[in-house]
């Protein structure tokens, strides 16, 4: 997996399974919309597919979890196939350098 530059994503659509894994695993659409706007993380999974994360704090009392959203960006626009959420950030997160 290689790191790419962090690009905001604004024009995608959600794929009906992916809205239904989200509303299971209690992601919602804002957060998801928040994270592809303005991702702290982009990485290449493989060609024409990205994972866009971010760090968030969820629960109470509030953990630093990250949501990660993968996308397939080889069709326009852009589809959010699967989301998820985890603490399990430095298995992960990549750090430059």
């Amino acid at each position: 997996m290689n790191l790419t530059d962090t690009k905001s994503l604004t024009n995608y659509w959600i794929t009906d399974p992916a809205r239904e894994e989200m509303a299971r695993r209690q992601i919602t659409e804002e957060d998801g919309a928040r994270v592809l706007a303005a991702p702290e993380q982009v990485e290449t999974v493989r060609e024409g597919r990205k994972v866009y994360q971010s760090r968030l704090r969820w629960g109470d009392p509030p953990k630093v979890c990250l949501l990660r959203i993968f996308v397939d960006i080889d069709r326009t626009p852009p589809a959010g196939v699967t989301a998820y959420r985890t603490r399990k950030v430095a298995k992960y997160w990549r750090v430059e350098g």
